[in-house]
């Protein structure tokens, strides 16, 4: 029997990219994206804090495979932060694709953080961008709030939910993933390495309706 969580004044709710690009009809859409919005809303009535992030990309994005001559959608290429992959042109600042899906109700949200903002830097991570090295802020906003525990809810399970998950344990916060409030995308083996990355990342599982 699973054991029941309440949310308490220390938790907090993390939702990734509930974005029109990232569900169905979108540029970059997770299979069953829309999905998890009901789940989202109603979880979001169980804790006192909510947190978004929002992919917030400037035109001509260097993830962009339309910025790369010869290149195409999930081709992957050396950049001076790393490998990439090259996505369709998505959640372009001020678009319909970059707002947030009609079907998401949060108006308690305490805070949106917009990612994916430098030009020649891609970001997955609701605490740092692409190269490591360059802050969203999250991580202090959460510690000066006094929050020691998040919950990760949305979209994508394999990318932008992997990598803010294993961010926010290296930062020393608890975290567990609502995976049946997630979508992954599956390029590859993406959704089984990111599970594998959660085992070794010592980040926690739970489902959406153990959470009251």
């Amino acid at each position: 029997m699973t054991e029941t969580i309440h949310p308490g004044s220390g938790d907090v709710l993390l939702v990734v990219d509930p974005q029109n690009d990232f569900c169905p009809g979108g540029a970059l859409a997770v299979p069953s994206g829309d999905a998890v919005l009901p789940m989202v809303n109603r979880l979001a009535e169980c804790f006192e804090h909510v947190v978004l992030t929002q992919d917030w990309h400037p035109g001509g994005h260097l993830s962009f495979a339309s910025s790369h001559l010869g290149h195409k959608p999930y081709d992957v290429i050396a950049l001076p932060y790393g490998e990439q992959i090259l996505w369709p042109d998505h959640c372009v600042q001020e678009s319909f694709g970059a707002a947030f899906h009609r079907g998401l109700h949060i108006p308690r949200a305490e805070l949106i953080i917009r990612k994916g903002h430098h030009r020649a830097i891609d970001s997955y991570s609701a605490f740092y961008e692409n190269d490591r090295r360059t802050p969203t802020g999250l991580g202090g906003y959460l510690r000066e709030r006094g929050l020691t525990r998040i919950f990760i809810a949305g979209l994508a399970f394999d990318y932008c939910v992997r990598f803010s998950a294993e961010d926010a344990r290296n930062h020393g916060f608890a975290v567990m993933v609502i995976e049946d409030a997630c979508r992954g995308i599956g390029v590859g083996d993406s959704i089984a390495a990111a599970r594998r990355s959660f085992t070794d990342h010592n980040v926690g599982s739970v489902h959406a309706g153990a959470i009251r």
